[in-house]
């Protein structure tokens, strides 16, 4: 059974920084792509980062130079380091793999970015 969890989401203020944690259960990170999407209200959800199972990674153009994609094998965690936060980052982050058309999502972590 695969399992998502995500972490580290909260209220922070504009220009702030947050990382989230993407912990996983039943798949490798290491062999398999994944990608951070996020939903905010009345808004489709959108792939805002992913790397691929060769390690290549991939940003929309709204987060590309503020949020960088990492991960640890050793603990099957994927980070998602986000800097200089903007109130339009507000929303829920998933992580999912793989990384488009998932098959497998956590539930979610709430991130509000005060101005």
């Amino acid at each position: 059974q695969v399992q998502l969890v995500e972490s580290g989401g909260g209220l922070v203020q504009a220009g702030g920084s947050l990382r989230l944690s993407c912990a996983a259960n039943g798949v490798m990170f290491r062999f398999n792509s994944m990608g951070w999407y996020r939903q905010a209200p009345g808004k489709q959800r959108e792939l805002v980062a992913s790397i691929t199972s060769g390690g290549s990674t991939n940003y929309a153009d709204s987060v590309k130079g503020r949020f960088i994609l990492s991960g640890d094998n050793a603990k099957n965690t994927v980070y998602l380091q986000m800097n200089a936060l903007k109130p339009e980052d507000t929303a829920v982050y998933y992580c999912a793999v793989p990384r488009t058309t998932p098959n497998y999502w956590g539930q979610g972590t709430q991130v509000t970015v005060s101005s």
